[in-house]
């Protein structure tokens, strides 16, 4: 009887998540070495640091010093700058990276990815286009002509990196791809667990960056823990509402899963969108200048979904039924004094 192929597992994506989840993929094919090829490659978008290759520093160091300094990567993750040559004959493919450069990576990788790929995303948001709401999982799959999960949860990418123990949440309808992916994902510091409601699990990663916006505004006025547990609140019945009002078949539950509730506290405490959110209110610039400033070339995702869902609302006369997604909004790009944030919660 012929051997089991090895699974062969590519990353497309080398930011601080991306190299975090990199950093427990290249523990975990090797815990699994009957399942995994051990060599995983990480595609990573080409730069200089210090004049030097970001893809060069991370393959000699094992470390990448731009995005995820101070944490050394298993050796057997081997950067690559092509992104072809980073898919080419992978059995799984990790999707990581800013949901504004999806369409054109996965344009890119037609034809190179075979149709018995697993595909999974790690990207938190969805996509608003000709007044519709995209999953992302189904656009890799419809482009790509694969399966795609989705992974979400509470999971601060330094913290993960520094294995402290947290929890994150992993939908598919597959339950062989579940099991595969809760072998790639799951250790000792992170545990996995599996939903059949990868459309809930998506609305969450998504929406939980527009009310941790709402959080850091409260921050940055002094509000206090009070009014940011209100907010945490009101944002998740709104979550729940757009999942219910908008997709069929979103399940209650997905929301107490730690890519529901637990994943929207910890970005509301400790998440790049509530820290941006604060020193934008503290500041006297704009938003986008505080992101350049603080954020090392990495990307909010709070801001563009708010846009993104104030658009969506607006051709159809909902807005008034999402105030504090609409006040996030008010606030971010129509200069709404600050205080409007508070003002909904005190007028429900």
């Amino acid at each position: 009887m012929a051997a089991q192929q090895k699974l062969k597992v590519s990353i497309i994506g080398s930011g601080n998540w991306g190299s975090s989840i990199a950093r427990v993929i290249g523990q975990n094919v090797k815990r699994y070495p009957d399942l995994f090829d051990e060599s995983v490659r990480m595609w990573v978008f080409e730069e200089e640091v210090d004049g030097r290759s970001l893809t060069d520093i991370i393959n000699e160091k094992h470390e990448n010093v731009k995005y995820l300094p101070g944490i050394k990567l298993p050796e057997n993750v081997k950067a690559v700058s092509d992104l072809k040559s980073a898919a080419e004959n992978a059995n799984i493919v990790v999707f990581v990276l800013p949901h504004q450069f999806v369409y054109q990576v996965c344009e890119s990788l037609r034809g190179v990815i075979s149709h018995d790929c697993r595909g999974i995303t790690l990207i938190k948001g969805l996509d608003f286009r000709d007044n519709h709401i995209l999953l992302f999982s189904d656009e890799i799959s419809k482009i790509l002509d694969i399966s795609c999960a989705a992974l979400s949860g509470a999971n601060i990418a330094s913290e993960v990196a520094e294995e402290k123990y947290g929890e994150t949440t992993i939908g598919t309808v597959n339950p062989e791809d579940g099991a595969i992916f809760k072998k790639l994902f799951h250790t000792r510091y992170l545990n996995v667990s599996i939903t059949g409601d990868y459309t809930g699990l998506q609305i969450c990663g998504a929406l939980k960056n527009v009310v941790a916006i709402a959080a850091g505004i409260s921050d940055g006025l002094q509000c206090g823990n009070n009014t940011k547990s209100a907010i945490i609140r009101r944002g998740l019945l709104e979550m729940r509402k757009f999942g219910k009002t908008f997709f069929g078949g979103v399940h209650t539950e997905t929301f107490f899963e730690s890519c529901g509730v637990a994943d929207l506290i910890t970005t509301c405490s400790g998440g790049r969108n509530r820290k941006v959110a604060e020193a934008f209110i503290k500041s006297n610039k704009t938003i986008d200048e505080v992101e350049r400033e603080l954020l090392n070339g990495q990307k909010l995702q709070g801001t563009t979904t708010a846009a993104e869902v104030h658009r969506f609302l607006m051709a159809r006369e909902m807005v008034d039924e999402f105030p504090l997604m609409t006040a996030v909004y008010r606030v971010i790009y129509e200069n709404a004094p600050p205080t409007a944030i508070v003002q909904y919660l005190m007028h429900d």
